[in-house]
C-alpha cells in the first residue's frame, strides 16, 4: 500500500512551478474573445497546459498506473481495464489517479489549467475528480455521445467544467474527441451509454436537436487541452491508426456547489449530507482568485 495523496492539497513535486505574482500569473489567462467562445459553443480547445517534460512524466506514472497490480490500485475511484464489452476492442478508463501518483497529483495544481478555469468558471475553482482514458493503437474503442453531467446530477448547481488533456498527439485517426458545438444549450439528456455504441442518443434526441447534431473533431497536439460545458455532447470514434491515444481529465466545479445525495459521491468517499457544501478531504479548493 502507498500513500494516499489525497491528504495533500497543494503540490508535491516541482513538476508545477506556483506563480507568486500577479504578473507570473498573466501568460496562463484566456483572452476575453476565448472566454466568448466558450460561452457560445460550449467549448475551447487548443490550449497549451503542459510542456514536452511534464508530458513525458505524466506518460511515465500512467504507463505504472494501468497495470491492475500497481500496489496503489485500490486508491481508485473506478477502474476499467478496458470498458468496451466488446472483446475485440479496448477502452481503458480509471477514476482517481491523484490519489496514487505525484505527478497525476500535482496537476490538479497546474497554473496553465487553474487560471482558465477559474475565468470559465467565474469563481473560485474545487476538484470534482479526475479520470485517464486510453485507446490503444489498431482496435481502440468507442467513447459514446454523451453529456458530463448526465452522471453528476448528485452535485448541485450546475456549475462544472471538464479539462481533456492530450498526452499523445489526438487525431481524426486515432480517436479524438468529437463536439457538438451549441449542444450546451440543450436539455439534461437521459444516460445512454458511456462505451460501445455511437448512436445510442439518437434515440433521446429532439427533431431541432438531430437536425444541430454537427460534431467537429477537436484535434490537439500532445500537452494541449479542450475545456467544454457540463451539457456539452461529446464522444470519440474508434482507433485504428497505429498510434495510442493517451489522456488525462481533470472536472472541477465552481466553490459552492452542494451534495444532491445521501450515497457515496465517489466510491469509498464518505457521504456528504444533501444540501452540505462539497469540500473537504476529496474535493480540495484549487484555486481562488480572490484570496
Amino acid at each position: 500500500m502507498i500513500e494516499d495523496l489525497s491528504n495533500r492539497h497543494g503540490p508535491i513535486g516541482d513538476l508545477f512551478m506556483a506563480p507568486g505574482t500577479i504578473e507570473e500569473w498573466q501568460p496562463y489567462r484566456l483572452t476575453e474573445d476565448q472566454i466568448a467562445f466558450f460561452h457560445e459553443y460550449g467549448y475551447l480547445a487548443g490550449i497549451r497546459v503542459l510542456n514536452d517534460e511534464q508530458v513525458e512524466a505524466l506518460r511515465a506514472e500512467l504507463t505504472q498506473l494501468i497495470d491492475p497490480d500497481h500496489p496503489g490500485h485500490e486508491l481508485f475511484y473506478e477502474f476499467h481495464a478496458n470498458e468496451s464489452t466488446d472483446p475485440s476492442t479496448a477502452l481503458f478508463h480509471a477514476l482517481g489517479a491523484w490519489r496514487i501518483a505525484p505527478g497525476f497529483h500535482d496537476l490538479l495544481w497546474n497554473p496553465a489549467f487553474m487560471m482558465p478555469a477559474s475565468q470559465i468558471l467565474g469563481g473560485a475553482v474545487r476538484f470534482w475528480h479526475d479520470q485517464l482514458f486510453c485507446k490503444p493503437a489498431h482496435h481502440g474503442g468507442v467513447v459514446a455521445w454523451h453529456q458530463d453531467y448526465s452522471y453528476w446530477t448528485r452535485t448541485q448547481p450546475m456549475a462544472h467544467l471538464s479539462c481533456w488533456i492530450g498526452l499523445d498527439d489526438s487525431t481524426r485517426e486515432n480517436g479524438c474527441v468529437h463536439y457538438v458545438p451549441g449542444s450546451h444549450r440543450w436539455n439534461l439528456l437521459p444516460i445512454t451509454g458511456l462505451a460501445n455504441d455511437m448512436h445510442a442518443i439518437e434515440s433521446v434526441l429532439a427533431v431541432e436537436q438531430r437536425a444541430q447534431f454537427k460534431p467537429v473533431p477537436i484535434e490537439l497536439r500532445k500537452g494541449e487541452c479542450s475545456f467544454h460545458h457540463p451539457l456539452m455532447v461529446h464522444g470519440s470514434y474508434e482507433n485504428l491508426s497505429d498510434h495510442r491515444r493517451r489522456g488525462a481529465v481533470i472536472n472541477v466545479f465552481r466553490d459552492g456547489v452542494c451534495s444532491a445525495s445521501n450515497d457515496e459521491l465517489l466510491a469509498g468517499v464518505p457521504p456528504i449530507p444533501v444540501g452540505e457544501k462539497m469540500d473537504g478531504r476529496f474535493f480540495p479548493l484549487l484555486l481562488d482568485p480572490t484570496a
